[in-house]
């Protein structure tokens, strides 16, 4: 691969911060330098560290950005039960973001394993 671009999960947690940001437009304006704001930095960590972490000199510095990533996809799928409990968003609107998250986090976790096998090989 010649970019991050091409990396299927960095492509999917893009789509996710779209989604996050058009949820949160309808959250309650008080909660906007609470709630909204940390959902939005935990969505766009995600897509942001994998990227940094691509552009880092070696195997063990991309592992650890990618499990930054990982550790914000589990943040925000914290804040989204949180939303889900202040009756923010629907039962509904959880379900297909966690399937999101679940599917992100498969590939994070993937991708993790396949680097960590390459570098206990080197």
């Amino acid at each position: 691969m010649d970019s991050f671009h091409e990396l299927a999960v960095w492509q999917k947690a893009m789509d996710l911060v779209e989604r996050i940001y058009s949820l949160t437009k309808s959250f309650p304006s008080e909660e906007k330098y609470s709630l909204i704001s940390q959902i939005q930095r935990s969505a766009v960590s995600i897509p942001s560290n994998i990227a940094e972490g691509w552009g880092r000199s070696s195997t063990l510095e991309y592992l650890h950005f990618l499990k930054i990533a990982r550790g914000s996809l589990y943040e925000l799928e914290t804040q989204i039960f949180i939303a889900e409990r202040l009756k923010y968003i629907t039962d509904t609107q959880t379900s297909d973001l966690v399937d999101k998250i679940e599917i992100i986090g498969k590939m994070l976790n993937n991708l993790i394993k396949s680097l960590n096998s390459k570098f206990s090989k080197s």
